[in-house]
């Protein structure tokens, strides 16, 4: 209920956005601007057509810049950005976390990149190149380097002394990170343990060991389900040598599992989880025609199974009506396969250990389904078209190709993955084509021989 009165209040507000705009009220934009949260003007860009997104822009507050372009989508972020002087966009990053200014300056152009950090000043420059120089979609990629340490030899009463002189915390800290002289991490040190235990006890009577540290160089999707297994509200990150060289954050985690859930399910239809639901038309066609030129490749070899038992087609024209049946039920069953491994491989479920049992669990899975709709749909046949030939016939094409379904379904994102292919983007396609030609070839092959 909750969501859907917020889904509500949220299209209300672009349609009355919508309307102000095209009534030239531009004051009374403003204003709602102003008293909007920066991710909520974030989705409100994206739910805008380029144009309004424009003027949308250029009414919002300036100080507001950094939270909106750290909320956006890629695509829509580059359109907002190729449009901001350089020196502009270093302002908007100020007041940013380093690893969210690194976010947004690996989407420009080298030369643009280069020249926000020249308008920043040399310590900012400093953290967010170190920021940069970590390889995109590691640890190192997403962590910040906004981390208070302690040693473990001081006394609490020290630390609470030292937090109010600091007078903040970095967002989303739960704990401190106890160090040595050498910068390595020894452990850690919660804030609720800090904040109930007695000032004159040292650290190191009340810390907790270093038992796990994220690797620097550790895939984001790897860290995501660590976090989700551990549930932690943050972790340290730390280098080969153990030197601790910042934290992740949930709110990090977050945007990591939503960005790989939405690739997965734009992948499936051959899309950039990043594009801008606005974008220019000429940009999306082309985007899109590299999957449909994909498509056309595989209908063809389709086509060409059919074209080879023309003669068949055209002495029965039952043939030609039942053809669809044993394709359909073949793509259908070998998808929800390639969703289930899809998935395994995502939260890690599948390894080189149990591949060999998931391979014959979904092959016995489409026996079981080929011997039940093979009878099934044969006997259908039989009792409509009067064919007992025919019913058999298109029986056994089920049944093989349920089966190679179940075992194409496993075999495809296994190998795609070793191929480093994203089984999302291709998988669903490699499989489909696979059953249609399949089934095609063997129901058409057995209708030629028998028929």
């Amino acid at each position: 209920m909750a969501e859907q009165q917020e889904f509500d209040q949220t299209h209300q507000t672009l349609q009355d956005v919508s309307n102000a705009l095209e009534n030239g009220m531009f004051v009374h934009v403003r204003r709602q601007l102003l008293d909007m949260e920066p991710e909520d003007i974030a989705h409100l860009l994206e739910a805008s057509p380029r144009k309004s997104r424009d003027v949308l822009w250029q009414l919002t507050d300036p100080e507001d810049y950094g939270e909106i372009l750290d909320e956006l989508s890629e695509d829509v972020k580059d359109g907002i950005v190729s449009q901001m002087a350089p020196e502009k966009l270093a302002e908007a990053t100020e007041g940013m976390e380093t690893d969210d200014v690194a976010y947004v300056l690996r989407s420009l152009p080298d030369d643009v990149s280069r020249e926000v950090l020249d308008q920043m000043d040399s310590i900012d420059r400093d953290r967010v190149e170190t920021a940069l120089s970590y390889t995109e979609d590691t640890a190192g990629s997403i962590m910040n380097i906004d981390v208070i340490t302690i040693r473990a030899d001081v006394e609490v009463e020290v630390v609470l002394r030292y937090l109010r002189i600091l007078g903040e915390l970095p967002e989303a800290t739960d704990a401190l990170y106890v160090i040595d002289g050498n910068n390595r991490l020894i452990g850690h040190l919660s804030i609720i343990s800090l904040v109930t235990t007695q000032p004159g006890i040292t650290v190191l009577d009340i810390m907790q060991d270093a038992d796990e540290a994220i690797p620097v160089d550790m895939d984001t999707a790897e860290v995501a389900k660590l976090f989700e297994r551990r549930n932690w509200v943050s972790a340290p990150v730390v280098d080969e040598q153990d030197h601790l060289v910042g934290r992740i954050t949930i709110d990090d985690v977050v945007d990591v599992i939503r960005e790989d859930a939405e690739h997965t399910m734009m992948s499936l239809a051959g899309m950039d989880n990043e594009e801008d639901t606005f974008a220019p038309v000429v940009k999306s066609a082309r985007k899109r025609s590299v999957w449909l030129g994909v498509n056309v490749l595989a209908a063809l070899a389709a086509a060409s199974v059919s074209n080879m038992f023309e003669a068949t087609l055209e002495q029965m024209a039952a043939i030609a009506v039942l053809m669809t049946i044993v394709p359909s039920m073949g793509g259908v069953a070998g998808n929800q396969t390639v969703a289930l491994v899809i998935r395994g491989l995502a939260v890690g479920h599948i390894g080189d250990s149990n591949q060999r049992s998931l391979l014959i669990k979904e092959a016995s899975i489409g026996i079981l389904n080929g011997i039940l709709w093979a009878s099934i749909i044969g006997g259908i046949v039989v009792i409509w078209k009067g064919d007992v030939t025919l019913g058999l016939i298109i029986a056994a094409a089920m049944m093989a190709n349920l089966t190679v379904a179940g075992i194409a379904g496993v075999s495809i994102p296994l190998m795609l993955k070793k191929l480093k292919i994203d089984p999302a983007l291709a998988g669903g396609m490699a499989l489909t084509t696979i059953t249609d030609v399949l089934g095609l070839f063997v129901f058409l092959g057995l209708a030629t021989i028998f028929m």
